[in-house]
C-alpha cells in the first residue's frame, strides 16, 4: 500500500478532475505483478495499469488501491468490473470513494465474491488525495497558502523590496507546489508589484496550472503583462459591473475573464472557488499578498498554509496576513503543524486549521 500511495503521487498535478490514485497487484504467490497510477484525466485508472502491466499473473491476487474502485462507467469502465474480469479474488483499498457517481465498488467486488478490505494506510493516503478529497466534500477547490517572510513576519521592506527574501531553494520547491496545483491565484497588489509569471518553471514535462489574477476593478493586469503570455492559460476574475472595454486587452490575448459579485472588500471569495470549481480545478496555490490571503481566511477557504521562513530580521513592512476578519485572541485560527523541514537555509513550515473547515464555508 505504501507504494501505492508513493506512485499515486505522481499524477498530481495532472489528473483533475480526476483524484491521484495508487495500484499494486500482487500475484497468487505474493509477488509483485503489477503497479501503476492514475496519468492523467480520460487516461486509464490505477487499476487498469496495474493488470495490464500484472496480466495473467493478476489471476487469484490481490489488488492494493490507494482509494475504493470506481463503480461508475465515464471517459473510462469501471475499475471494479476491471478487477472483476482480471480474476482478483482479494482487494484492498484505503480510502473510501466519497463521490456519489463512483462509490459503490466495494460492494460490487462483494458481491462478485471478491474478499474486500479497506482502511489500510488510511490516513497517509488520504493526506496524498487530499486535494481532490476535499473538493468532493465541500465542493469547492482545496485552498493551499503560501507566502514567504522573515522571521519577524515581514513579506517586504519598508520601501516595498522583496526580492529575495526566501532563498534559491525556497523558491524552487514554490515551483514543485505549483506544479501539484490545478491554479494559482494572486491578486491586484501582487500583480501591481511584482508582474509574475505564475507558470512553472525548471520542472519538466509538467501540466501547468491554469494562472488567476483577482483584479476586481481590472486595472491591475496591463497589456503585455507576463501573465498574457502563452506559457499557461490565465483567468482574470473581475467584478461584474466592470466595463466590457476594460477586459477587451485581456480578451485579445486569449485570457479568459470571469466576472464575479462583489464583496465588501474585492470579489466574493466563495463565488471565485465555484467558478474554479466548475472549471475542473480541485487544487489551488494561493500566492497572492496579505490583502488576498485575508480574505481567504475570512471566507473560511484555507486548508493548509505553506510558510517559507528565511533567517532574516527587517523590523518594518507589510504582514504576511491583513485583514482577516479576526478582532480579538479568542477568534484566532489555530493550525497544527503537519510538517517543518528545511529547505536551504529556510524553515518552511505546513500547517492545517486545528478545526477542520466546514461545508458552509
Amino acid at each position: 500500500m505504501r507504494r501505492a500511495i508513493a506512485l499515486a503521487a505522481r499524477g498530481l498535478g495532472s489528473t483533475s478532475p480526476n483524484p491521484v490514485v495508487g495500484c499494486v497487484v500482487l500475484d497468487a504467490a505474493g509477488q509483485v505483478a503489477g503497479a501503476g497510477f492514475h496519468q492523467r484525466a480520460g487516461g486509464p485508472h490505477a487499476e487498469v495499469h496495474a493488470l495490464r502491466e500484472a496480466g495473467e499473473r493478476a489471476r487469484g491476487g490481490t489488488a492494493y488501491v490507494t482509494l475504493e474502485p470506481c463503480n461508475h462507467t465515464g471517459r473510462t469502465g469501471p475499475c471494479a468490473q476491471a478487477l472483476v474480469a482480471a480474476g482478483i479474488t482479494r482487494v484492498v483499498y484505503a480510502v473510501s470513494d466519497p463521490n456519489p457517481q463512483a462509490t459503490g465498488g466495494a460492494d460490487t467486488l462483494r458481491a462478485a465474491g471478491i474478499q474486500v478490505g479497506q482502511g489500510l494506510l488510511a490516513d497517509e493516503a488520504e493526506a496524498g488525495n487530499i486535494a481532490w478529497l476535499t473538493s468532493v466534500r465541500l465542493g469547492r477547490p482545496y485552498v493551499r497558502w503560501k507566502y514567504a517572510a522573515t522571521l519577524d513576519g515581514r513579506i517586504a521592506a519598508a520601501d516595498s523590496t522583496s526580492r529575495w527574501i526566501s532563498s534559491a531553494e525556497s523558491r524552487a520547491d514554490v515551483h514543485r507546489l505549483r506544479a501539484e496545483a490545478d491554479a494559482v491565484i494572486v491578486g491586484s497588489g501582487t500583480m501591481r508589484a511584482d508582474d509574475p509569471h505564475l507558470a512553472v518553471r525548471g520542472i519538466n514535462g509538467v501540466t501547468q496550472p491554469l494562472r488567476v489574477v483577482v483584479d476586481t476593478n481590472a486595472t491591475a493586469v496591463k497589456p503585455g503583462a507576463r501573465v498574457l503570455d502563452d506559457a499557461a492559460p490565465t483567468l482574470i476574475a473581475v467584478a461584474e459591473n466592470v466595463e466590457n472595454s476594460a477586459t477587451a486587452h485581456l480578451t485579445e490575448a486569449d485570457a479568459e475573464v470571469v466576472r464575479l459579485p462583489r464583496a465588501a472588500a474585492g470579489l466574493d471569495i466563495p463565488a471565485l472557488l465555484a467558478a474554479l470549481h466548475a472549471r475542473g480545478v480541485r487544487s489551488v496555490l494561493l500566492e497572492g499578498g496579505p490583502t488576498l490571503a485575508g480574505a481567504f481566511v475570512a471566507a473560511g477557504a484555507v486548508d493548509a498554509v505553506t510558510g517559507y521562513l528565511a533567517p532574516v530580521l527587517l523590523g518594518a513592512g507589510p504582514a504576511a496576513l491583513s485583514d482577516a476578519g479576526i478582532t480579538t485572541i479568542t477568534e484566532a485560527l489555530r493550525l497544527h503543524i503537519s510538517e517543518s523541514v528545511r529547505i536551504g537555509p529556510d524553515l518552511r513550515i505546513t500547517a492545517v486549521p486545528a478545526t477542520p473547515v466546514s461545508k458552509e464555508h
